[in-house]
């Protein structure tokens, strides 16, 4: 017999039954000019920042592409190593970690790799929630057609794992806070989106009014927690989303 293969796609082009109804444009890259308050945390092994929405994690491909968190950090710490640990979406404001030699890098990936670090999201979604926690495990791949879009695929997809738990509902919104188990490209818009709540601002899941319902994403990583690589000390930072 052969599979049965259960998915959603989710496109950037016309509608359809499975897709979204709106085109998405390229997204706007602003210039931020470095700003001393970003950082939260900073030794000589690794240094923990608040990253702005509409910034870059990490430099991309292209000359348009080069402005980013981790390029302002090695421009203005002097004479310092900047080693990419995990990455933010562009739209997403939050923590971010940076180790600062090699052995720091591969001590600190290795957390995230096992899963070894805690991580805490603040979110603003549309609509309004009938039960005040719980989760979602959709299987998430890359929708290489129409990349940088994900897709829900119960065949290829690899497991993500998202809990959550509602903080404020308004009457056309809800404040939620997101954990999430596993940390698959887009999981937390793409899950909030499956369960029929995308998050405000989101131009690549969101319909129009949702996404013209906030001037910027509604998604912030409001803590981090990990084991520090040379104490060894458990480090637990926060930032409020100031949404």
């Amino acid at each position: 017999m052969q599979p049965i293969l259960k998915k959603t796609i989710l496109t950037s082009r016309v509608h359809s039954p499975a897709g979204i109804i709106r085109q998405t444009p390229p997204p706007e890259l602003k210039t931020f000019k470095f700003d001393e308050n970003w950082i939260l945390f900073e030794d000589r092994s690794m240094i923990v920042v608040n990253k702005p929405s509409g910034l870059l994690s990490v430099r991309g491909r292209g000359e348009d592409k080069q402005h980013s968190m981790q390029t302002l950090l090695q421009q203005n710490c002097a004479n310092e190593e900047i080693h990419v640990i995990h990455r933010l979406d562009m739209d997403t404001s939050g923590l971010m970690v940076f180790a600062k030699n090699k052995e720091a890098h591969r001590h600190l990936s290795r957390q995230f790799q096992e899963r070894q670090t805690q991580k805490r999201y603040e979110a603003v979604c549309t609509g309004r929630l009938e039960i005040p926690q719980g989760e979602c495990k959709l299987p998430i791949r890359c929708d290489w057609e129409f990349r940088p879009l994900q897709m829900v695929d119960f065949l290829y997809g690899k497991p993500s794992h998202t809990q959550w738990q509602l903080l404020q509902q308004a009457q056309n919104h809800f404040v939620v806070e997101l954990t999430p188990i596993t940390g698959r490209s887009h999981q937390l818009r793409l899950h909030m989106k499956m369960l029929g709540h995308p998050i405000l601002g989101d131009n690549l899941y969101a319909d129009n009014d949702t996404l013209n319902a906030s001037t910027r994403l509604m998604l912030h990583a409001k803590m981090l927690g990990l084991t520090h690589p040379e104490s060894l000390n458990w480090l637990s930072f926060n930032s409020p989303s100031h949404f």
